[in-house]
């Protein structure tokens, strides 16, 4: 006899019928079906989670989420220093212009423009970001455009 796929059984004994409760009682586990007379484990759907076997002592040990999570986006902070030293007279700052530059990580969050340091490049056109106060100021100081900032 060859071996190959259709031909492989398992060993003999290896292998072991499943026990079917409740068909009779010629079978020898009819009536209750081996789980007793009354009570919340010889009820169907009883017994399984209802009861907490030694449970709690797990649940008191495991650290619970504390106080609050936003799922508001984290501003990406980019100030006025690093501008002046990736961008010249004239151009335009966007997410994209930004993320060439490498100062943000991604364009999917907001990215804000801090006031730390002072703008020297004058002619700057800001569109799609968020801006401080003072930021504001020093773009309009330095005859830049403020297209569309985002709130």
């Amino acid at each position: 006899m060859s071996l190959s796929l259709h031909t492989i059984k398992p060993n003999k004994g290896a292998t072991k019928k499943r026990k079917r409760v409740g068909r009779g009682n010629a079978s020898g586990h009819g009536t209750y079906s081996t789980r007793g007379l009354k009570g919340q484990k010889s009820r169907s759907g009883g017994g399984a989670g209802l009861k907490r076997k030694g449970m709690k002592k797990i649940l008191l040990q495991t650290p619970k989420l504390r106080g609050f999570k936003s799922d508001k986006p984290k501003n990406q902070a980019v100030n006025l220093i690093d501008l002046n030293n990736n961008f010249k007279d004239g151009s335009q700052v966007n997410p994209r212009a930004l993320l060439k530059a490498g100062l943000i990580n991604t364009i999917k969050n907001p990215v804000k423009i801090l006031g730390n340091g002072e703008l020297k490049i004058k002619n700057l056109e800001f569109t799609d970001v968020k801006m401080s106060e003072s930021v504001k100021e020093q773009v309009t100081k330095m005859n830049g455009k403020v297209n569309k900032v985002l709130r």
